[in-house]
């Protein structure tokens, strides 16, 4: 079989699936694509406009207007996302999107505006997409779907790790809290609930490191050639 143009990466929140969909991008040589950014984005900038997500109306509207692109930093070895030409890559991660993103990709309008843009990215080929519904409702018919499964605990202690290298406040029982309640919004929400593919292969990472999950997904596209 021919290595897949699309390969489609979901699973819950600090799963692994940015860091595994970096690295096996940059083995393959393929775009990286965390379609996250965009529920991230749209969090961020109703966030600003609005200081907070609640009206539903006023976030799609606000996610309508947004100018998104994507930018490959050679430097960073890094997909950047832009708006209106702004690099944001790390406002969009603060612990204030964090509690709120799951509440703005809930929501259907803005689930639409922000899977056709996806889904147009996915089809150019020869590209890694990480997110929670790619394998299901963006993709589907991606040839290789990968769902990565961890414990609540083991997300969390990841995130709070991650906060720290960065430098950000961290404690681990309110990431372990926000965790366990974007979870609930994230598998409970009517549209696009956040499950595997049926032909999703699955993959637990609690006790595996992002190379071994990496290696994992290696053979299978060296099976499937």
């Amino acid at each position: 079989m021919i290595r897949p143009q699309q390969i489609a990466i979901d699973g819950p929140a600090a799963s692994g699936k940015t860091s595994v969909g970096k690295l096996l991008a940059k083995k393959l040589d393929y775009l990286f694509f965390d379609t996250g950014v965009m529920y991230r984005l749209a969090t961020y900038v109703a966030l600003q406009k609005l200081g907070d997500v609640a009206n539903e109306e006023d976030v799609t509207a606000i996610t309508k207007e947004m100018e998104i692109t994507l930018r490959v930093n050679t430097e960073k070895d890094e997909t950047e996302v832009l708006l209106s030409g702004e690099p944001v890559n790390q406002a969009i991660r603060s612990p204030q999107v964090d509690k709120n993103v799951s509440i703005v990709a809930s929501y259907p309008g803005v689930r639409k505006i922000l899977t056709e843009k996806q889904r147009k990215i996915g089809l150019l080929g020869n590209v890694v997409m990480v997110g929670r519904d790619i394998g299901t409702v963006v993709m589907p018919d991606a040839p290789l779907k990968i769902y990565l499964l961890a414990s609540p605990e083991k997300r969390a202690e990841r995130r709070y790790q991650e906060n720290i290298r960065k430098g950000m406040t961290a404690d681990f029982h309110e990431i372990l809290m926000d965790i366990m309640k974007r979870d609930e919004i994230d598998s409970t929400r009517v549209l696009a609930p956040l499950k595997a593919a049926e032909d999703a292969i699955l993959i637990e990472t609690d006790q595996i490191n992002q190379e071994q999950v990496v290696q994992k997904i290696l053979s299978l596209i060296k099976y499937q050639e």
